[in-house]
C-alpha cells in the first residue's frame, strides 16, 4: 500500500506528553464510543477469559496482564468485577510503539492495498495461465470483489474452480489492520509459481488444489489506510445503526457462535454481529469452504504474537477425538520448530467463539490452524504496523510450515506415523527453496 507506512523511532516509554501528542492524530469519534487502550492485571487464562467477556478486545498478553481496547462501559464492568486496571491510554498508543509525530514516506510499495493486491493476483495468473486462476468468490459489504487465486495443474479444475485433489485453503486479513496477514499468503502464491520448475514444488502443484484468499476483509482494510493514516480498524464496515460501525468477522462464524469471548456490544472490537454469518464476508467464506470440502487443511493468518493456534477456542476442553487431537498437536509442534512460534490450543490464551478455525474443524472436520504472525511483542515491538522490514523475514519464517501443510494435506493422519513424519520433515529441511 502506498504512502501510508509509519516509520520513525519507537518511543520507549509512555508519557503524558506522548499520549497527548498522539491524540492529535486520532480520528474524530463520539466521546461516548471512544475506545481506550488499557492494561488489565490477569495472571491466568481463567481471568483472561473473564476479561474477554467484558467486551474488551485482548490484543496481547504478558505474564501478569493483558492489553487491548475497551470503551467506557467495558472499563466500568472490568473494574466492577474486581480487576485492576494498570494503564489507560489513548488508542493511538497501540500503534506498535509509534507515538508522537508520525512520519510518512513519499512512496512505499511494500504492502498491498486492495487495488495493488488485485493487480498482483492477476499478474500471477497472466504469467502462469497453466497453473493459476483468479476467481471472484463473492462480494464484500461495500461491493468489492473478494478474490481467491487457485493453483492447480489441471486446466479443467482451474476453469470450474473445483478439483478432486486434496485441497488446502490459506486466508488472510479477517481483521482490517492486520496488513501483514495479506502479504504472507500473497507471497506464498508468488513463491509457488515462481519456483514451479523445482521438483519438490512441482510435485505439490501437480497433486494439490491450492486456494489462497489474501484479503477476507477488503472494506475494512481499505478504510484502515484511508487518509494516509492508520486507523487501528479491526472490523468490517457494517453500519450498526446506532452510531457504531463494524462486525468482527472472526467472531461471526456459526460454530458455537456467541458462547464466550465475543461481544453483543456493537461498539466492541469483538462485536459478533446480529446472528451467525450475518456478514457478507463470512457468508462468502462459508459458501467457499463448503464448496471446496476436498480441502483437508486450512490456515488463517492473523497478527500478531507469533503463535500457532488450533481448536478449541470456544472451550477449555481438548478435542475429544484423540487421534485428531494428536494430529493437531503433532503438526503444530512440527511447524513451531521452523517458525519459532508457540504452539497451543486457542483457549489457552482466553475463550473465543465464532472464529474461523473452530468452525472449519467443528463443522467440517478440516484441520484448521491460526497463525498469529510477527512481531512477538505488542506495544513496543511493532504491533499491527511493524513496517516493511517485517514482511520478508515473516514470510521466510512461515514458508516451511505452509509447504508442510501442503505436503500432509493428502492424509493429515500420516503425521502420527513416526517414519512418515520424519520423511516429511527431512524433505523440507534439505531443500534450499525452503530457506
Amino acid at each position: 500500500m502506498k504512502n501510508i507506512l509509519l516509520f520513525g523511532a519507537l518511543a520507549l516509554s509512555i508519557s503524558a506528553s506522548s499520549v497527548a501528542q498522539a491524540a492529535i492524530h486520532a480520528h474524530d469519534v463520539d466521546p461516548s464510543l471512544e475506545q481506550r487502550f488499557i492494561q488489565v492485571q490477569a495472571k491466568d487464562k481463567s481471568k483472561r477469559s473473564k476479561i474477554a467477556n467484558t467486551d474488551m478486545n485482548i490484543e496481547f498478553l504478558r505474564s501478569d496482564s493483558v492489553w487491548g481496547f475497551a470503551d467506557a462501559q467495558s472499563i466500568q464492568e472490568i473494574t466492577q468485577k474486581g480487576f485492576k486496571i494498570l494503564g489507560n491510554f489513548d488508542r493511538e498508543v497501540a500503534r506498535g510503539g509509534h507515538q508522537g509525530v508520525f512520519s510518512f514516506p513519499s512512496k512505499d510499495d511494500a504492502f498491498h492495498d486492495y487495488a495493488e493486491l488485485t493487480k498482483a493476483l492477476n499478474d500471477l495468473e497472466k504469467a502462469n495461465p497453466e497453473l493459476a486462476k483468479v476467481h471472484v468468490i463473492g462480494k464484500s459489504l461495500e461491493g468489492r470483489d473478494m478474490l481467491a487465486i487457485q493453483i492447480n495443474s489441471e486446466p479443467a479444475s482451474l476453469a470450474k474452480g473445483q478439483s478432486n485433489k486434496a485441497g488446502v485453503i490459506f486466508m488472510g486479513n479477517h481483521h482490517a489492520r492486520e496488513h501483514l496477514s495479506v502479504e504472507v499468503p500473497l507471497m506464498l502464491a508468488q513463491h509457488l509459481l515462481n519456483n514451479k520448475k523445482d521438483a519438490q514444488i512441482r510435485a505439490l502443484l501437480e497433486s494439490r488444489d491450492i486456494w489462497i484468499v489474501p484479503m477476507v476483509n477488503p472494506d475494512g482494510a481499505e478504510y484502515d489506510i484511508s487518509g494516509r493514516n492508520y486507523k487501528m480498524w479491526r472490523k468490517n464496515r457494517r453500519n450498526n445503526g446506532d452510531g457504531t460501525f463494524g462486525v468482527d468477522l472472526n467472531r461471526n462464524y456459526g460454530y458455537l457462535w456467541g458462547t464466550g469471548g465475543s461481544s453483543k456490544n456493537t461498539n466492541s472490537e469483538t462485536y459478533m454481529g446480529s446472528a451467525p454469518f450475518s456478514e457478507p464476508e463470512t457468508q462468502v467464506m462459508k459458501a467457499f469452504v463448503e464448496n471446496h470440502l476436498n480441502a483437508k487443511v486450512l490456515l488463517s493468518f492473523h497478527s500478531y504474537s507469533e503463535l500457532i493456534l488450533y481448536p478449541w477456542g470456544s472451550s477449555n476442553d481438548p478435542i475429544v477425538n484423540q487421534q485428531d487431537h494428536g494430529v493437531f498437536t503433532k503438526m503444530a509442534k512440527t511447524m513451531s520448530a521452523w517458525n519459532g512460534y508457540k504452539p497451543e490450543q486457542s483457549s489457552d490464551l482466553y475463550i473465543t467463539s465464532g472464529d474461523t478455525t473452530d468452525w472449519a474443524y467443528g463443522e467440517h472436520g478440516i484441520f484448521a490452524f491460526t497463525f498469529k504472525l510477527s512481531p512477538r511483542g505488542g506495544l513496543f515491538g511493532g504491533g499491527f504496523y511493524p513496517g516493511a522490514k517485517a514482511i520478508e523475514p515473516t514470510f521466510k519464517a512461515n514458508l516451511k510450515p505452509c509447504l508442510y501443510l501442503l505436503e500432509v494435506a493428502q492424509d493429515p493422519y500420516q503425521v502420527l506415523n513416526t517414519a512418515s513424519a520424519r520423511r516429511i520433515q527431512n524433505k523440507f529441511e534439505l531443500n534450499p527453496l525452503n530457506f
